[in-house]
């Protein structure tokens, strides 16, 4: 069976999350989505894991979890972002990591014995004191089938591999536990070709998750892992991943890394960015307006860890394809600014996106499957034109920076470049 995954979300109890991220709407967009399997997202908090514990049922002793009383065909396995704080090298070191679990009953287990470590009732994502090595011996001590590894490894905070709050190596981060390391979430900004780049990420399974904090289907799937399994089980899902077994992971759902929020460098209080890897090394990495330091792009950590060439595919190597929310496709489509979730979920976008759905199917399929005809069939030039764009790769895309979405661009010919400062005409990019 072909199963669309995404194993990394949140609940309305993490901070900054839509209200709205609960069972029922996040099962229903993931319908919609295309997605048949989610993680469940801070399983730790005692609030939500009341809540998974109340409405999701097991099936068969597999580790996958289905809503009671409901006929949604959306499966989770339990899942969890927690966060470490610790020293090394006399620099505090935050780093952010995704927790798969077996089950319920590993998950209130783990939760126990992290409640010393941390306030587990403060956020869906908790902060917890203790070093990396140090969660994992707690995590296989507890059961050696849960599988943790970085989440968003990329990004300057919060990260393995973060400009500002990172190391340089797993080993830096998880000591001599780096070996149980088997995966690698490469976050918005980066996609594998990026991290192909890297020698030593050879032997880790590339995940792509959404780190969703609303549930809609511009945030939830944007990026997503595809399994093709004989049975869903929770160990099929772990042991395809342990072992980065192409034959059962087929491919990786990417956005354009350029759309990512981190992908080049800038100051987005000072309006500063997006700046190249080549221009932000040439000025320092310093704000022209205000003189701090700017926020390293994605782009320019890879360039920094890299021992291979842009362009190098690993033997091994697993494929992937890229997507772009439908609904921002939609929007741009019609002169509609994607900025915001309030534009993305307005009558007029929305409208045209159920019709859609409704006339096609799910959006992976019209994404990925539906024919150019069908798709000329189905709505106007321009949008058909945008998706075929995407699957193509040839869609254009304003480097995000700092915390900044990228902006795609239709309609305008010219290469996209980069903003000096201050610059807010759409030419000044081309």
């Amino acid at each position: 069976m072909r199963i669309y995954a995404d194993l990394h979300i949140h609940s309305y109890y993490s901070g900054a999350t839509s209200r709205n991220m609960n069972l029922e709407e996040i099962a229903r967009y993931a319908t919609i989505k295309g997605l048949g399997l989610l993680g469940t997202g801070d399983a730790f908090h005692p609030g939500w894991f009341n809540e998974l514990s109340e409405r999701l049922e097991e099936l068969d002793g597999t580790g996958i979890y289905r809503l009671k009383f409901s006929e949604n065909s959306v499966y989770f396995i339990f899942q969890t972002e927690v966060a470490t704080v610790h020293r090394y090298k006399e620099k505090v070191r935050k780093i952010h990591h995704v927790i798969l679990i077996p089950s319920k009953e590993v998950s209130a287990q783990l939760a126990d014995r992290l409640s010393t470590c941390g306030d587990l009732a403060s956020d869906g994502r908790p902060v917890l004191t203790i070093t990396p090595a140090e969660l994992f011996d707690i995590i296989l001590e507890t059961e050696r089938r849960s599988l943790m590894f970085p989440a968003h490894a990329w990004t300057p905070w919060w990260s393995v591999f973060g400009s500002f709050s990172g190391v340089d190596s797993l080993e830096e981060a998880y000591e001599d536990r780096a070996k149980n390391v088997c995966a690698l979430e490469t976050g918005l900004s980066s996609d594998p070709p990026m991290n192909w780049r890297v020698s030593s990420l050879d032997r880790l399974t590339l995940i792509s998750a959404s780190d969703a904090h609303s549930p809609y289907p511009f945030r939830l799937g944007r990026e997503a892992v595809v399994f093709e399994l004989g049975r869903l089980t929770y160990d099929e899902i772990a042991d395809a991943i342990r072992k980065k077994d192409r034959n059962r992971i087929t491919m990786t759902i990417e956005v354009p890394p350029a759309y990512g929020k981190y992908h080049w460098s800038g100051h987005r209080n000072c309006n500063v960015g997006p700046i190249s890897p080549e221009n932000a090394k040439s000025i320092g990495y310093k704000c022209a307006v205000c003189g701090r330091k700017l926020t390293k792009g994605v782009d320019d950590r890879v360039n920094e860890l890299a021992d291979r060439p842009p362009g190098y595919i690993p033997e091994d190597s697993i494929g992937f394809k890229y997507a772009l929310p439908l609904q921002e496709l939609i929007a741009v489509s019609e002169g509609i600014s994607p900025e915001s979730e309030q534009r993305l979920l307005s009558s007029k976008v929305w409208k045209e996106y159920s019709r859609l759905i409704s006339l096609l199917g799910n959006e992976f399929k019209i994404m990925f499957e539906t024919s150019e005809e069908e798709l000329k069939g189905a709505m106007g030039p321009q949008l058909t034109n945008l998706i075929m764009a995407v699957r193509r790769n040839e869609i254009r895309i304003i480097p995000g920076f700092d915390g900044v979405y990228g902006r795609i661009i239709f309609g305008v010919e010219g290469n996209v470049g980069e903003r000096k400062h201050t610059s807010k005409r759409l030419e000044e990019f081309f």
